[in-house]
């Protein structure tokens, strides 16, 4: 499929007459298309298409497509048909009145080529340069993040199902990648009478014998796939069929082989974590998405899947810089809150995993915050320390002092302890001076760790408030001067009631991310594959961030709080 850059077709003089009659006020599609039609282009994807065959459908039509389609939560199907019967949308698009549109499956192929070639964020990331340009994003102000949970487009697998559904995949792939390779290897009349149909929890039997019996079976039949397709005789591609090597993987995390007293071999399903069952970062969980994972949130949220995690500007221009602004020609007023940075991780990843990528994005695309609000998941003082080094604040709780004189609100905890870094001492409450300094590695960070003199916390009055160590004695595990006392002012401050206050403007994130699951959908992802999630959720941000310009051009709230009529009919009375 080749590809001409051409951009947007002009839309014709009939389809403007018509929908300036049919929509005098105007629409988010006709709105979209006047406002905004230099965002979507070809020439950002010329890399994901030929110059030669048959000419395709343009990119730039297509991405328009997507992001429409997102911000009505429509299917291929749907978005096919609003193309042909919407007099908005075939403004939009430049469509004459009477085209057919195009066939649904052409989306499908558009996602694949973006995907294919690292292009999801295209879109996302030129509206957002243009916003950037248009003075409704700033750098240097203020921006949250929060993230939430994506519930993966496979069914959930216990992992006897996933055992056999792995086997059922891999025969299934064999079957039309090399119809005659099973023949020669298996009883194929046989194993179709027994992968035929999809593993299923309720179909299988209910007693624990059996079921381990159905375990070592899949193994079994698993192990001869992997075998016959490692042998030596067997084509090299075949082992490098997906399905293939995802069978291996799951047969590894769910059975290991030993030999018994008798030189046989035995297969063993792995039940217990000495037996060596592997976390749920690396464990798959369906055999028709690798990158989905089995996470957790509290005691109650339970999930197979991943995490996004959205970043929006929440603040408006100074004074100053409305100004400037002014005098550039630019935006002056109240900015809408836009989402500057979307980001995809499987469900295991934490929060604070995910920060620096977001603050080194954004400064690369000069939009570094210069206040970055983060949900409560206790950065480390690392990231704190190294996000100041780039100009950056972040407001978020820090971890406590996890020693047990602060967790017990009683005794002498490290603040109580005076630091000289320049003789590289402490001393302790009584005025007693340390005698031990010692950099340290621990889990991986650099520490520091202070020793007190036996005699001196013997003899010491205060010696039960300061220590109930065996030695008798106290030490102090410290950080590297920066990081100590950054962590010691940002633990201070947030015991305050202004950085609560201050605090409180995060809660915000929480409203952007009730309207991306309300407008797109971003609860469930539409498709497999981190690299295709990531693309929805690019594409979803898209359609969040227009339809909050739209609210902005149009003076039109985002949402009003919903009154009961008996509070209308009490507002009347009173007023």
């Amino acid at each position: 499929m080749s590809m001409r850059p051409r951009g947007l077709p002009p839309v014709p003089e009939q389809t403007v007459a018509i929908a300036r009659a049919a929509f005098p006020d105007g629409s988010l599609a006709i709105r979209v298309r006047d406002r905004l039609a230099e965002v979507f282009a070809d020439e950002p994807f010329t890399g994901a298409f030929g110059v030669r065959g048959a000419p395709g459908m343009a990119p730039a039509v297509l991405s328009l497509v997507t992001v429409l389609q997102f911000t009505e939560n429509l299917t291929d199907r749907q978005a096919a048909v609003m193309a042909v019967r919407a007099i908005d949308w075939k403004y939009a698009l430049g469509m004459e009145l009477a085209d057919a549109g195009f066939d649904f499956t052409v989306l499908s192929k558009f996602r694949a080529r973006i995907t294919g070639h690292g292009l999801e964020r295209v879109v996302f990331d030129r509206l957002v340069d243009h916003c950037r340009a248009a003075g409704l994003i700033g750098a240097g102000g203020r921006q949250r993040t929060d993230s939430t949970h994506v519930i993966s487009a496979v069914r959930d697998l216990n992992r006897l199902e996933l055992a056999g559904e792995s086997v059922r995949a891999a025969l299934e792939a064999l079957a039309v990648a090399a119809p005659s390779w099973p023949a020669s290897q298996i009883d194929v009349a046989e194993f179709a009478h027994r992968y035929g149909p999809r593993i299923n929890g309720w179909t299988m039997p209910p007693s624990k014998t059996k079921r381990d019996r159905l375990a070592q079976v899949f193994a079994q039949d698993g192990y001869a796939i992997v075998r016959a397709a490692y042998d030596a005789g067997a084509p090299i591609w075949i082992r490098d069929v997906e399905a293939v090597q995802i069978l291996r993987q799951v047969l590894v995390q769910t059975y290991y082989r030993r030999t018994d007293s008798r030189g046989r071999e035995v297969i063993v399903k792995r039940d217990t974590d000495e037996e060596g069952v592997p976390p749920c970062r690396l464990r798959l969980a369906s055999p028709y998405d690798p990158d989905a994972r089995w996470a957790a949130k509290g005691e109650d949220l339970f999930w197979c899947g991943y995490k996004i995690h959205l970043t929006e500007s929440c603040d408006a221009p100074a004074e100053a810089e409305a100004e400037a602004e002014a005098e550039a020609g630019r935006h002056v007023g109240p900015r809408p809150n836009l989402i500057t940075d979307v980001h995809t991780t499987d469900a295991t990843v934490p929060d604070v995993k995910a920060t620096t990528g977001i603050q080194q994005r954004l400064a690369e695309r000069g939009l570094a915050p210069g206040e970055h609000y983060l949900d409560s998941g206790y950065p480390s003082a690392d990231l704190v320390t190294a996000a100041a080094k780039r100009g950056i604040t972040m407001v978020t709780p820090l971890l406590a002092d996890h020693s047990p004189q602060a967790k017990a609100a009683e005794g002498f905890d490290k603040n109580n302890f005076r630091i000289d870094w320049k003789t590289r001492t402490a001393a302790c409450p009584q005025d007693h001076t340390s005698i031990g300094w010692y950099p340290v590695t621990q889990h991986g960070h650099d520490a520091i760790v202070v020793e007190f003199d036996r005699r001196d916390c013997r003899a010491c009055p205060s010696q039960k408030q300061c220590t109930t160590a065996a030695r008798g004695s106290r030490m102090l595990t410290l950080r590297p001067q920066e990081i100590h006392q950054t962590t010691t002012a940002a633990r201070a401050e947030q015991d305050t009631p202004s950085w609560r206050a201050k605090y409180a403007l995060r809660a915000g994130i929480e409203g952007t991310v009730n309207q991306a699951l309300d407008v797109t959908g971003l609860r469930r992802a539409r498709y497999r594959g981190l690299p295709k999630v990531h693309l929805q959720h690019a594409f979803s941000a898209t359609a969040v961030n227009i339809v909050r310009l739209d609210a902005h051009w149009t003076d039109r709230p985002l949402g009003c709080v919903r009154s009961s009529r008996l509070e209308r009919l009490a507002h009347r009375l009173t007023a």
